[in-house]
């Protein structure tokens, strides 16, 4: 078998059993992200990667048996690891070296990973498609002419196109989710707080969490268990204790109660997805899953609710890039407002810009009141709204996308109708709540369709038995 069909479970076995060496894995996967170049998922490859990976097979041969000991790994580039580049695929942090690791990466590190190059992703994470990216824009594994989805599509395009076993991504309205939709593999959005943000360049920091994207769904709550828990430098991470994902996984739902919200069979009436997502809920059904109608009212407003709350919290968050600490400068300025002016100018992308523009809006005086404050006060009426709707079911199941990958420009000059792609996949992170995209089900071209899986807060044991169930068994239904 190809060091690439082997899952990340397997990988990590067979090195830390010494049937394969970390290095020979390693040198495999530089070998193919060079030869795939031309996807434009990747930004760098580090010089050193091989250097770590003989570092791990001595150890290893010492008896070390981390969880990810010697596994290469892939981050996105808005991920801080000591001594290399993060530059969130933007000029203004271009040449940015980190200057410590985040926590997701130090755990990484501690269980032996070999983090071996850093993804494309939509500038500072702001888009749906890695069209926004000042470095190039990252193609769909399965198809070159069609986007990745965003803003993680470097890290879902690597696994998709297996370059490498496993990937971050940061998830603030479906950013792991969607793209993981449209290259056909496995993406969750943890609980809020489950995952550390430390060392994470933030976006909307009340929203946004970072996750795994893998193969398959075992690998994937394998990673999760490594990457979650509390950090010291993280007010908002949660000291719940971390389990063991995969125990939760009983290839069993008899009894399960999914919920299916009124809201969505309105919503997917006549797209693509329509057909796969209603086969999803007969085979549930048919595997011994209780169907339950149930309800978040509200659920029409989550996307502009979503679209109030993260340009005003990315407006705060960016106000630091300014051209006068360690962002880029002008070269023009000729006095400290020239500095911020020119140097934000030239530094921000146009849907950067496009979102600063809108966040200062909503912040400002006269309009805080009328925009940010109600739709903070509309996200706690979400949360309620999803509280009383996991209360009737254990699970909802939903639509990842309206339908496969769209080709590459197709939505240039019409944002509104890129931020309808994040329709289905907002939600959860308004609510604060784990959700998860598998593929299931083709398009009228062939490509992949995404089915979410979301639950209650904590609950991705529950997600991760479901998703795997859908996934081993799923059959004809999810080849549809």
């Amino acid at each position: 078998m190809k060091i690439d069909e082997l899952s990340l479970i397997e990988l990590a076995e067979k090195i830390s059993k010494q049937e394969l060496t970390s290095f020979e894995v390693t040198k495999f996967y530089i070998d193919k992200c060079n030869e795939h170049s031309d996807l434009f998922a990747l930004l760098e490859i580090f010089e050193d990667s091989l250097d770590r990976a003989k570092e791990m097979d001595e150890k290893i041969k010492a008896g070390f048996k981390g969880k990810l000991a010697g596994v290469p790994v892939v981050i996105k580039d808005n991920i801080l690891y000591k001594g290399k580049k993060a530059s969130c695929s933007s000029k203004f942090l271009e040449n940015y070296v980190a200057q410590y690791n985040s926590t997701v990466v130090q755990k990484m590190l501690d269980e032996g990973a070999v983090i071996f190059a850093r993804a494309n992703m939509d500038e500072f994470a702001m888009g749906s498609s890695t069209e926004n990216s000042a470095f190039g824009v990252t193609k769909n594994a399965l198809d070159p002419t069609r986007v990745p989805g965003g803003s993680s599509g470097g890290s879902a395009c690597a696994v998709g196109a297996g370059l490498t076993p496993v990937a971050l991504g940061t998830d603030t309205g479906g950013s792991i989710r969607q793209p993981s939709s449209y290259n056909g593999v496995v993406g969750i959005k943890p609980t809020y707080g489950r995952v550390s943000r430390y060392g994470v360049v933030a976006f909307a920091s009340s929203i946004e969490q970072v996750g795994p994207i893998t193969k398959n769904v075992k690998d994937n709550a394998y990673m999760l268990e490594v990457l979650a828990g509390n950090s010291i430098h993280d007010e908002t991470s949660l000291k719940e204790e971390v389990p063991n994902y995969l125990s939760y996984i009983k290839g069993d739902i008899s009894k399960l109660r999914v919920g299916v919200l009124k809201e969505i069979d309105e919503a997917v009436k006549g797209l693509e997805v329509e057909k796969s997502y209603k086969n999803a809920i007969k085979f549930l059904k048919e595997n011994g899953a209780e169907i339950v109608v149930t309800s978040i009212p509200s659920f029409n407003l989550t996307l502009p609710c979503y679209y109030i709350i993260a340009p005003a919290e990315a407006t705060s968050n960016l106000g630091r890039f300014d051209g006068v600490k360690y962002s880029r400068r002008s070269k023009d300025a000729k006095d400290v407002d020239e500095i911020y002016f020119k140097s934000r100018s030239e530094g921000f992308g146009k849907e950067v810009k496009r979102r600063i523009m809108l966040g200062n809006f909503v912040l400002s005086s006269g309009y805080f009141d009328a925009y940010y404050n109600k739709a903070k006060k509309l996200q706690q009426k979400l949360i309620e709204e999803g509280k009383k709707a996991f209360a009737t079911c254990d699970v909802i199941v939903l639509p990842t996308t309206a339908g496969e990958a769209f080709k590459i420009g197709a939505k240039d000059g019409d944002p509104v109708s890129m931020y309808k792609e994040d329709l289905f996949t907002i939600m959860a992170n308004i609510l604060g709540v784990p959700a998860i995209s598998i593929p299931f089900g083709k398009g009228p071209n062939g490509l992949p369709l995404g089915l979410q899986i979301v639950a209650d807060r904590l609950n991705e044991g529950t997600i991760y038995n479901v998703a795997d169930f859908i996934e081993s068994k799923g059959g004809e239904y999810a080849r549809l």
